[in-house]
C-alpha cells in the first residue's frame, strides 16, 4: 500500500539497537496518533542497529530510514530530512518519554510556534528516571548557562522531547553529529528568532536492560563547549574586558607611585602583573571581534545591529591608526626614558622609578601592535569575494530515500 507523500505529524525517534523498547514507543506514537485524530506518521532513524530494531519498527507499523554516518545528531539529521510531516516531534526510543500524550506540542504547532520544547522538571521526573548528578546539576547548569546567553526562553535547555516546524528547522542549516545536536537545535532557533516555547512533559526510568549511550561527563562537555563556541561575547569578550579594565586601571593607579592597603603593598611587581592582565584581556577582546566578523561572513553566527554599528566605524584604517597611535605613544615614552639614561652617561637608575616608566611603555608597545595586526586580519576576512549566493539548486529528496543505506548531509540530500 502506498505511504501518502505528505502529513501533518511525524513522530520521529532516531535508533541504536533499542530492541527492548522500541515496539512499546511505536505503539505508544501510532495509538497517539489513532486517538487525536492527527494525520501522521511514525518514522524510525536508524543509526546502524544490530539486534534487529529495523524489522521490529517495520512489524510494529513505522517507517525505517535509515543512517549510516554514527552519531545521535546524525541520526536525527537524516530522519528529519526523510520525515513527510509538517511538523516533528522528536524522543527517545528509550521508553522515557510519553509519545501517548502529545496534546500540549501540536496545539502549540498547530498556533504558529516553530520550536516546542518539553520541560521535564514542570511536568516530572519519575523516581530513578534521571541521574542525581544530570538532575542536580548537569541539566541546571548547563541550562542556565544556554538561558543567559542565548536567551531561549525555556529552562530545561536539553530535553530531548520537543516538536518544530521541519521547514523552519531545515532552514538552520543544522550540522553537529553527536549528541550536542540538542543544544544547536535550540542555540541555531534563537539566533534565527524563531518562535519557541515550553510545554511540561514527564520523564519515565527508560526500559533497557543496557546502559545509556549518554556519557556524562563527555557530552555534558561537548554541550557546554558547544555554548561557548555560539557565544563569543561570553567566551572571548566579557572575560576579556574584564582583565584589560583591571590591568589598565591598576597601570594607572601605580604609575604614580606605590599604593598600600592595609598591611599590603602595591608596587612596580603588581604593575607588571596588571600589564599582562591588560595585554590578555585585550588580545581575548580582539578574539572575540575577529570569530563575530568570521561567524557572519560564514554565516553561522548572525551579527546584531549593536555590532553592525560598532563593525561599520572600525574600518581598517581607523584601527590601523588608532594601533600606530598606541604604538607610538610607548615608542615615544620608551625613547624618553632612554633618554633620561643618557643624560646619566647610562649608568645607574632607581629601579623602581625605571619600571614604573617602561612598563606603560612596553604596554602601549604590544596593545598598539596586536590593534594593527587585528585590524589587518579583519581587513583580510572581509575582503570582497565573488558571491556564494546562488548555488545549484540541491536534488530532491527521493520517495524512497528510507530504503537508500545513504548518508544524509545537513540539507537534507544523499551525496
Amino acid at each position: 500500500m502506498a505511504q501518502p507523500q505528505s502529513c501533518e505529524l511525524t513522530i520521529l525517534m532516531p535508533c541504536l539497537n533499542e530492541a527492548e523498547t522500541l515496539e512499546v514507543c511505536i505503539r505508544k506514537a501510532l495509538g497517539y496518533l489513532e486517538r487525536s485524530g492527527v494525520d501522521g506518521e511514525v518514522l524510525i532513524a536508524d543509526n546502524g542497529s544490530t539486534d534487529g530494531s529495523q524489522e521490529i519498527a517495520r512489524l510494529a507499523g513505522a517507517r525505517v530510514v535509515p543512517v549510516a554516518e554514527k552519531g545521535y545528531g546524525s541520526a536525527l539529521i537524516g530522519g528529519i530530512a526523510a520525515a513527510r510531516g509538517t511538523y516533528v516531534i522528536m524522543g527517545d526510543a528509550d521508553d522515557s518519554y510519553d509519545f501517548s500524550s502529545l496534546d500540549p506540542f501540536v496545539a502549540k504547532l498547530r498556533e504558529g510556534y516553530q520550536l516546542v520544547m518539553g520541560n521535564r522538571f514542570r511536568g516530572g521526573i519519575a523516581p530513578g528516571a534521571m541521574p542525581p548528578l544530570h538532575k542536580y546539576l548537569g541539566n541546571p547548569v548547563l541550562s542556565g548557562i544556554g538561558a543567559r546567553f542565548f536567551k531561549p526562553g525555556v529552562r530545561d535547555f536539553h530535553c530531548g522531547l520537543r516538536g518544530f516546524d521541519r521547514q523552519a528547522i531545515l532552514g538552520l542549516g543544522l550540522r553537529t553529529s553527536g549528541m550536542e545536536f540538542a543544544s544547536e537545535m535550540v542555540v541555531e532557533a534563537c539566533l534565527a528568532k524563531l518562535r519557541i516555547v515550553e510545554v511540561p512533559t514527564t520523564l519515565s526510568k527508560d526500559g533497557r536492560t543496557r546502559p545509556p549511550h549518554l556519557r556524562s561527563w563527555h557530552d555534558g562537555w561537548r554541550h557546554l563547549r558547544f555554548l561557548l563556541v555560539f557565544s563569543p561575547k561570553w567566551l572571548f569578550f566579557y572575560p576579556g574586558a574584564v582583565l584589560f579594565a583591571v590591568g589598565i586601571l591598576a597601570n594607572l593607579v601605580l604609575l604614580f607611585g606605590p599604593v598600600e592597603i592595609g598591611s599590603v603593598g602595591f608596587d612596580v611587581s603588581t604593575m607588571i602583573y596588571a600589564t599582562a592582565a591588560a595585554v590578555v584581556g585585550y588580545q581575548a577582546v580582539l578574539f572575540a571581534i575577529l570569530t563575530k566578523v568570521f561567524a557572519e561572513r560564514e554565516g553561522f553566527l548572525p551579527a546584531g545591529p549593536r555590532f553592525r554599528a560598532i563593525a561599520d566605524r572600525l574600518t581598517l584604517e581607523r584601527g590601523l591608526l588608532i594601533g600606530l597611535a598606541l604604538f607610538v605613544l610607548g615608542l615615544a615614552v620608551a625613547v624618553t626614558q632612554v633618554l633620561r639614561w643618557g643624560s646619566v652617561d647610562f649608568g645607574g637608575l632607581d629601579a623602581r622609578s625605571a619600571v614604573r616608566i617602561a612598563v606603560p611603555a612596553a604596554l602601549g608597545l604590544m596593545l598598539g601592535f596586536q590593534t594593527m595586526m587585528s585590524s589587518m586580519f579583519v581587513g583580510i576576512l572581509t575582503i570582497p569575494t565573488r558571491a556564494r549566493s546562488n548555488p545549484p539548486a540541491p536534488e530532491a529528496v527521493p520517495d524512497d530515500v528510507a530504503e537508500l543505506d545513504l548518508p544524509l548531509t545537513p540539507t537534507g540530500t544523499a551525496p
